[in-house]
């Protein structure tokens, strides 16, 4: 057997095997005694089929199969001893046109286009720089989420005239182009949010209306041209809504307005616990932490998605993009050309930042462990179950539910490259200048990623 390497490029190359009947008779007759051993065929004792008949029934298969694993085997260990670092898998060479006759005594040659992985260093020191923000919690930002706790727990009323943030249960009807309602045209009797209204002309002047009043409007300019929001009052069609030219008759049927809650013991014993918070003042600071704790993540979000940006462009080099685009391919039987072709810079972009992630993983040593996995993965899910519920798991339960979670080869796997991504960014966070800056949080939501 002969297996040897043609490099096109730095990036491209194609391995050529040639196998000859000394490399694969042996295999064959030890498979096709061991198919003889096993067989069932009519006028034959089991175990005692002649090789010979098998060979004749299932010889051709049994070769093609001892080929493929034969191929299979010497490519990897080929890769492996000379520590070619690849991209994707091997492919067929396209160009490969040979046939063969498969008599038991062919000599093969295979050829496979390789995707090498591109050499490149990357460094970190105390140069780079980054910003880390501080988000406070802003007057606003704080207003907001105290209405919005407070409508939580508060109670609905029928007020007689509507006024912001109200709710009308109305029914819309659409008008021909003289103003008259369309006979045959949509109609549908729902609930309009007036916080939704994203037009504020058309926002005024649903406010102060009465029970039984009416008033006309461009339904897709109160909603900025909101398709999906305007198929839902309407119960149309997503792409009718769209096409929508006629404006709508509103009459109004009721008002519905979500009174806040009373800021009194009661109300923050069902928020935080029996006694927990007897003051107005203390409700405050509670809510106040709960938000710097959602921003600290928010930031540490920001700050992550920056690094990724800043390593990307820091180091310059190029991918073997067409066959990885053949290789996407050939491993995507569904995917369109269009698909591949819309999809591809996103995935040349995270798999230009894998390599990055391994090269910095191995510079620094960074070791990843079971338990931080299983800590992390527990951490994930215990989050996810406080969204649902208000009661939290045990420390058994929740260990339970990780075991179970992790047993799931797609879920360990997506949890390790989780955990590796976090390593990388701390360790990156631990070498280069972070610039602490504060910002409110109304600015900091204004930031591009």
């Amino acid at each position: 057997m002969n297996i040897a390497q043609e490099k096109i490029d730095n990036l491209n190359s194609v391995v050529k095997i040639n196998i000859n009947p000394e490399d694969y008779q042996p295999k064959v007759e030890k498979a096709m005694k061991e198919q003889a051993k096993k067989a069932k065929l009519p006028g034959f004792r089991p175990g005692m089929v002649p090789v010979a008949h098998i060979k004749k029934m299932y010889g051709k298969s049994i070769l093609v199969d001892e080929i493929n694993n034969l191929l299979s085997d010497t490519l990897n260990k080929y890769l492996e001893e000379e520590k070619l670092e690849i991209l994707g898998q091997p492919l067929p060479k396209q160009d490969d046109k040979q046939q063969f006759n498969w008599d038991f005594n062919d000599n093969f040659e295979f050829s496979y286009e390789v995707g090498l992985a591109p050499e490149f260093d990357i460094d970190f020191t105390s140069k780079d720089k980054l910003t880390q923000f501080e988000i406070k919690v802003d007057d606003e930002t704080l207003a907001s989420r105290i209405k919005n706790i407070r409508r939580s727990y508060g109670k609905m009323t029928n007020p007689d005239v509507s006024a912001d943030d109200d709710v009308l249960y109305a029914e819309l009807a659409q008008l021909s182009p003289d103003g008259s309602v369309f006979d045959e045209g949509i109609n549908n009797t729902t609930s309009v949010r007036l916080d939704q209204i994203q037009d504020e002309a058309t926002k005024a002047s649903l406010i102060g209306l009465k029970k039984g009043d009416e008033l006309v409007f461009d339904i897709n300019k109160a909603f900025d041209n909101d398709a999906a929001k305007v198929a839902g009052l309407l119960k149309i069609e997503e792409s009718e809504a769209a096409d929508l030219k006629s404006n709508f008759k509103l009459t109004v049927k009721n008002i519905n307005r979500l009174e806040e809650g009373d800021l009194n013991q009661e109300f923050f014993d069902k928020l935080f616990g029996e006694g927990a918070v007897t003051t107005e003042e203390g409700f405050r600071e509670k809510i106040t932490e709960e938000l710097e704790t959602m921003m600290k993540q928010d930031a540490e979000r920001k700050l992550q998605n920056d690094i990724y940006n800043y390593s990307l462009s820091k180091v310059d080099f190029q991918l073997p993009d067409e066959f990885l685009k053949r290789w996407l391919k050939a491993t995507n039987e569904k995917l369109t050309e269009e698909e591949l072709q819309g999809g591809y810079a996103d995935f040349a972009k995270n798999l230009k930042w894998t390599l990055i992630e391994n090269k910095l993983i191995k510079a620094a040593n960074i070791d990843i462990k079971y338990d931080e996995v299983f800590s992390y993965a527990k951490a994930s899910l215990d989050q996810q179950f406080r969204m649902y519920s208000q009661q939290a798991l045990t420390e058994e339960q929740l260990g339970q539910y990780t075991v179970q979670y992790l047993q799931n080869k797609e879920n360990a796997n997506k949890i390790f490259e989780e955990v590796k991504a976090v390593k990388v960014f701390d360790y990156v966070k631990s070498v280069i200048t972070l610039d602490k800056k504060d910002m409110l949080f109304s600015d900091f939501n204004k930031l591009e990623d």
